[in-house]
């Protein structure tokens, strides 16, 4: 039998198969792909490949694995780029590492967050996409001196980081030592913006009374910071609503806020962006946007 004779055959057969255990999934011959009267209202997904609703009916007529592209798992670009891809556990691998770029690349989050060792390896993972390379400096108790948390920023943006999350001095901080912190977070912002990056200065909120918190926002400003992040993820908490809430009244709408520590769903995550979070640190992100593609395929 020739090749073409062949392929016609299985075609044929599988079409039949198709009609009888499923007569609405089998095929209409003549137009292809997206027949207007098989496409789900508002649609303009290629079906059934990237359309989770017609997978669905497929495994529900019998099917326990699907062919597909990558385009089944859709991430909804709102909540990805929010999103700063993190992994700053100590013992993290280079495995590891690589994975969370490999993740950052889908589902195009912000930036990958990792440790100093790691900015060579993640800058070369993530050359030619949109994903920023950022590093934390002064990590994660803040109470470095200025020297050296300098000297990180210079090292990482040689490296290739873009962008740069520092722990200020939260003990001088609470001591009242306000100009020292303010010089501490001035310098480095100046080292970061010489290097072509931004500046997060995370203020660990979990230490921080109101008062302290609305402070340690404004001498970030003053100092020339890009964005105030709430926590480091190493302390008593991470981020909650009350404190976003207070560090955008404090910062107002043209800086950066970004709610780190304990954001673990897409419920956690809308919260913290209602509450005034333009980025979000979390490595629970693969979970967060597959949540968000599943709601919208739901029409949630």
């Amino acid at each position: 039998m020739e090749s073409a004779e062949l392929e016609k055959l299985v075609a044929q057969i599988g079409e039949e198969i198709l009609a009888r255990v499923n007569p609405a999934l089998a095929p209409v011959r003549g137009e292809g792909l997206n027949i207007p009267d098989l496409v789900c209202p508002g649609c303009v997904q290629r079906c059934v490949q990237t359309c989770a609703g017609k997978a669905r009916e497929i495994v529900a007529a019998g099917a326990d694995r699907i062919s597909a592209s990558e385009r089944l798992t859709r991430a909804d670009p709102a909540i990805a780029s929010l999103i700063d891809h993190t992994i700053l556990k100590p013992e993290a691998t280079s495995g590891e590492v690589r994975k969370i770029c490999a993740e950052a690349r889908k589902y195009r989050f912000a930036s990958v967050c990792v440790n100093p060792y790691w900015v060579p390896l993640v800058a070369a993972e993530l050359a030619g996409t949109d994903v920023k390379v950022c590093t934390v400096v002064g990590f994660p108790l803040g109470a470095s001196s200025t020297e050296a948390k300098v000297a990180e920023t210079n090292a990482a943006c040689r490296v290739g980081a873009t962008e740069i999350d520092m722990v200020i001095n939260v003990g001088a901080l609470r001591s009242g030592d306000h100009d020292a912190v303010k010089m501490d977070i001035h310098a480095v912002a100046e080292a970061a913006h010489r290097g072509g990056a931004i500046l997060k200065v995370i203020i660990e909120t979990a230490l921080l009374d109101d008062n302290q918190k609305a402070i340690a926002c404004t001498l970030a400003k003053l100092a020339g910071a890009d964005f105030v992040k709430t926590s480091t993820g190493f302390s008593r908490h991470g981020a909650t609503v009350h404190d976003v809430e207070l560090m955008r009244r404090v910062v107002g709408p043209g800086m950066g806020v970004k709610a780190s520590g304990g954001v673990r769903t897409l419920a956690d995550l809308k919260a913290m962006a209602a509450a005034g979070a333009t980025r979000i640190g979390a490595s629970a992100s693969v979970k967060i946007v597959e949540a968000a593609a599943g709601q919208a395929d739901d029409g949630h």
